[in-house]
């Protein structure tokens, strides 16, 4: 079947301006958040009904015709990049809050349905959606599932798979299927897992629910400053070590609070090398003897400045310095390539280091902000797309950086996603057997692998044209790279 007998069958059932064919119609969707790889779908369709979906994914699968599922496109790993001979699936239709149950603290939404969309429907009960994605005003809560996204408070309220009970999900055959249900547990494999962070390769989401968090009686931050990245990242784990599990910890470096300050204004310490944020939230007296207890913790090591929101309007305006890092980044760049690793907290101090000497090697500036609770880091990789060769150059230096989080004892991923982005480091962190697990899921779901094609498992063949080496745990190292 060509584009024009495809546009003629899936207009017989949607509406001609749902089915986007012409050539400045698609545009818009030719990337995701991730605009360092572009490309152009064959075509774009917009249902707004699950039946709709279920219609074209029958059509594709009878046609052979891949499918890539998009929700917002915030995405920053090219997951939603379109296929140039398949069919781009937009949810952003999709768009309805169908059950907001206050008794149950569960929301039933459909997956075009903004993330921060579900706390202001449920605020006046005194309810929110915990996950917070820095893009939470704009993702979708579909994107979320199939990136399993974290965001700032995820240290203590968990990723998107900690806060979803109940996934409702078309096959690429179109069929229907229900995953996971009301209880805490369930018969069976995990699937729910499964499907969460699955990047849209087993199924489509149509419909989430979600747990809701009862909003705390008080939330406060402290913000303290560093002469030296390493106190910061040693401050980390001290916090962690005393007990304590904070509803966020957050850091920036230099060269991001300062990008950030002029941006914002949040009242940063522009001479400070590192700045940790660190938010407790609770009951009055909770908080109150856990505030005092990271600043006692803050000051013994060795923070040169520490100060506590004094009120809801500072607290909001620390962290809104936080969630403006990337676009901050776009101010002071003409483009930035965000890398998204985990490490083992011990480690913070040594990797930010690593990155450091990387920076000084490839020429380039790295804006680091990442959830340091978890560990989860986000280098910001500035450069110029207008210069020959320095896309390629930056892809080389946040190869490195994914590397050293291996060799560190971490992953290549917390909450991006591989999309097409980190392709190539997934053969260096999982070995034959295991990649070979994967595409046997992948075909149990998809056996003709219509649903994402060439997204987050390499064929072993790509593995091997790509020479990659296998780290695990730290087992091999690289010369060039701090070791571990």
């Amino acid at each position: 079947m060509n584009s024009l007998e495809l546009v003629t069958r899936l207009r017989t059932f949607l509406p001609s301006e749902a089915v986007l064919h012409e050539k400045e119609d698609l545009r818009p969707y030719e990337c995701d958040g991730l605009s360092a790889y572009r490309q152009t779908p064959m075509i774009v369709v917009l249902p707004q009904t699950e039946d709709e979906v279920a219609q074209i994914l029958r059509i594709c699968h009878a046609s052979k015709i891949p499918v890539v599922a998009r929700g917002a496109g915030t995405g920053l790993s090219g997951g939603a990049l379109p296929h140039a001979e398949g069919v781009l699936l937009s949810l952003a239709k999709l768009k309805c809050i169908l059950e907001l149950d206050p008794v149950a603290r569960t929301a039933r939404v459909q997956p075009g349905v903004r993330n921060l969309a579900i706390s202001e429907a449920a605020a006046h009960h005194g309810l929110y959606y915990a996950p917070d994605p820095s893009s939470q005003i704009a993702c979708s809560i579909g994107g979320n599932v199939a990136e399993n996204s974290g965001g700032v408070h995820c240290l203590k309220y968990g990723l998107t798979v900690h806060n979803i009970l109940k996934l409702r999900v078309l096959t690429i055959e179109g069929e229907a299927l229900e995953i996971g249900g009301g209880g805490l547990d369930a018969a069976g494999y995990d699937l729910l897992a499964l499907m969460t962070g699955s990047e849209g390769m087993l199924g489509i989401v149509t419909e989430v629910t979600v747990k809701l968090t009862p909003r705390p009686e008080k939330a406060q931050v402290v913000l303290a400053a560093f002469d030296d990245i390493r106190k910061a990242g040693d401050a980390v784990a001290n916090v962690i070590a005393a007990g304590i599990i904070p509803a966020g910890m957050e850091m920036m470096d230099k060269i991001t609070t300062r990008a950030v300050e002029e941006y914002i204004h949040a009242g940063y310490n522009l001479d400070a090398a590192a700045i940790l944020l660190c938010e407790s939230d609770g009951a009055a007296e909770e908080v109150a003897e856990e505030i005092q207890r990271v600043n006692e913790i803050m000051m013994q090591s060795g923070a040169i400045e520490i100060r506590t929101s004094r009120d809801e309007a500072e607290r909001l305006r620390f962290w809104a310095g936080r969630k403006a890092a990337f676009p901050a980044a776009g101010r002071v760049s003409p483009d930035y390539y965000c890398m998204d690793g985990t490490i083992p907290r011990k480690n913070l101090a040594l990797v930010l280091s690593g990155i450091e000497a990387l920076s000084a090697e490839y020429g380039l500036r790295c804006m680091n902000v990442f959830h340091a609770g978890d560990g989860n880091l986000h280098p910001l990789i500035l450069y110029d797309a207008n210069r020959p060769g320095e896309l390629e150059l930056t892809e080389e230096f946040g190869a490195k950086i994914l590397q050293m989080c291996i060799q560190a004892g971490g992953t290549i991923t917390g909450e991006h996603g591989v999309g097409i982005e980190k392709i190539n480091q997934m053969c260096s962190q999982f070995k034959t057997g295991e990649l070979e697990m994967f595409h046997a899921v992948k075909a149990a779901f998809d056996s003709d692998g219509l649903l994402n094609p060439g997204k987050a498992v390499p064929t072993l063949r790509r593995c091997a044209e790509h020479g990659a080496m296998h780290v695990h745990r730290g087992e091999e190292k690289f010369p060039e790279l701090p070791r571990f």
